[in-house]
């Protein structure tokens, strides 16, 4: 696969060099992306399993406000705007909308420069198609007063070099596109886990606490 690839580079003329810094990129930000998602569900089970929901289960709240104060964890900050409201006796309601403004702060944190990946996909495909279209029009013109034994020879490899920009630009977009969604598939499995744990606090302030349902 190596080698394919490196001949197809070798092969394909300059449009190979932006379509080989656009995958670059690309890999980069993705690399970056599961790096720091999956701090943030580590440093997220943590902080809640391990730390505010068993003193939300106990309705220590204001241990449990303690500890989401003092952790730096996403969902710290979105349990902790609810246990907030909480013990200023707020309702339900008004509970919820703390944790869901809470939720929207970190949401574009998660999902920063997730985007981005599905668009450089695109940039390589499209430069790849570029670069074919250029190589034809100059390998047309090139036979065009090429000595008519030479030009079926002539045409057919630069038609060959020319197709190698596109399989390189294909080759570049496949992979971020499939990184892009197991980006996007990481990053809904942690706001759910948010979801999760409002659910969790808004169960137990109901049991607790009837009049605030």
């Amino acid at each position: 696969m190596l080698e394919t690839v490196l001949r197809f580079f070798q092969n394909g003329g300059p449009f190979m060099y932006p379509i080989a810094v656009v995958l670059l990129i690309g890999l980069a930000i993705a690399l970056e992306r599961f790096l720091y998602l999956g701090q943030v569900r580590r440093a997220n089970r943590r902080a809640f399993e391990r730390g505010i929901l068993p003193l939300m289960q106990k309705r220590d709240w204001q241990r449990a406000m303690t500890a989401a104060n003092n952790s730096n964890s996403a969902i710290a900050s979105v349990v902790g705007a609810g246990i907030g409201r909480l013990l200023g006796d707020h309702r339900r309601e008004e509970i919820e909308y703390a944790m869901e403004e809470g939720l929207m702060e970190v949401l574009p944190r998660l999902e920063k420069r997730t985007q981005y990946l599905a668009t450089l996909a695109n940039i390589a495909t499209l430069l790849g198609l570029l670069g074919t279209i250029i190589g034809l029009i100059a390998a047309f013109t090139a036979v065009a007063n090429a000595d008519p034994a030479e030009k079926a020879t002539m045409l057919s490899e630069s038609i060959s070099v020319a197709m190698n920009t596109t399989a390189f630009g294909l080759m570049s977009a496949i992979p971020l596109l499939l990184f892009h969604a197991l980006l996007q598939t990481r990053t809904n499995e942690i706001v759910d886990s948010f979801e999760m744990a409002g659910v969790k606090l808004l169960n137990i302030i109901s049991e607790n606490n009837p009049q605030n349902a």
